[in-house]
């Protein structure tokens, strides 16, 4: 552990884990890693290149981090550049800091999005290893989907890139499902739907992890609160993820 540095429970208390003291307690209760060893009171970090975590949760501490919670339209695409000329995500949220998208909503799929310059976080939520939830709307066409394609959504189908885990589906009104997952595969929930002989009409993302926010208007974009970094961070955590070494 870094001898010089700032003092960890100054970094801690910046983030938003509380006030010094509270930190100081986060960490004499040894709940608190450096660079995969315990850190003990009077730990120093060097916030550019020390990897820590809180209850085995993922910290990003280098300064001028940032994260954006964005409503992605459709027709936008979720990259830094197109050579096509479309929108993309990352022209929706301010130009610096240089920020990256945490996976991908393809191009006709709208809904919630992070782009952050936080490499420590967007690691642990894209790794495949996560079980970070994503939640969807989604209207399918041909009506009402039946109780056996219910039941095979949520107790997994086969796509051609594997059987799909366990998902959590309601649908609240004929035609119009909720679906939970922890996968990342491409375009899963439209190959999931087809699956069961019912074609996507319109696809939005609600939910990532314990994130949500209904008052975001498609194009809009806020920075999260500290609070909610801290509970992606948990997030991430409570589905096992362990942060490289």
């Amino acid at each position: 552990m870094a001898e010089e540095g700032e003092r960890l429970q100054k970094v801690l208390a910046a983030l938003g884990f509380g006030s010094r003291r509270a930190c100081e307690v986060l960490i004499a209760e040894g709940r608190v890693v450096v660079n995969g060893t315990v850190a003990v009171l009077g730990a120093r970090v060097q916030p550019e290149t020390d990897q820590v975590t809180v209850d085995g949760a993922p910290v990003g501490v280098r300064p001028g981090l940032v994260h954006y919670l964005v409503n992605k339209p459709r027709g936008v695409v979720t990259t830094a550049s197109d050579p096509q000329g479309r929108p993309t995500v990352v022209e929706l949220v301010p130009d610096e800091p240089r920020v990256f998208p945490v996976g991908r909503l393809d191009l006709d799929t709208e809904g919630l999005i992070l782009l952050t310059n936080d490499g420590t976080l967007a690691n642990a939520i894209a790794h495949p290893s996560t079980g970070v939830e994503k939640e969807y709307l989604v209207e399918v066409h041909g009506g009402r989907v039946s109780p056996s394609g219910l039941r095979h959504l949520r107790e997994g189908v086969e796509l051609e890139d594997g059987r799909t885990a366990p998902a959590r589906v309601t649908q609240p009104s004929p035609g119009v499902l909720r679906i939970t997952i922890h996968e990342g595969r491409n375009r899963q929930v439209r190959r999931m739907c087809s699956a069961v002989g019912h074609e996507v009409r319109r696809l939005v993302r609600v939910r990532i992890g314990p994130i949500s926010d209904r008052r975001l208007a498609p194009g809009d974009w806020r920075e999260l609160l500290s609070d909610e970094v801290i509970a992606l961070g948990q997030a991430v955590a409570a589905s096992g993820y362990a942060q490289p070494t």
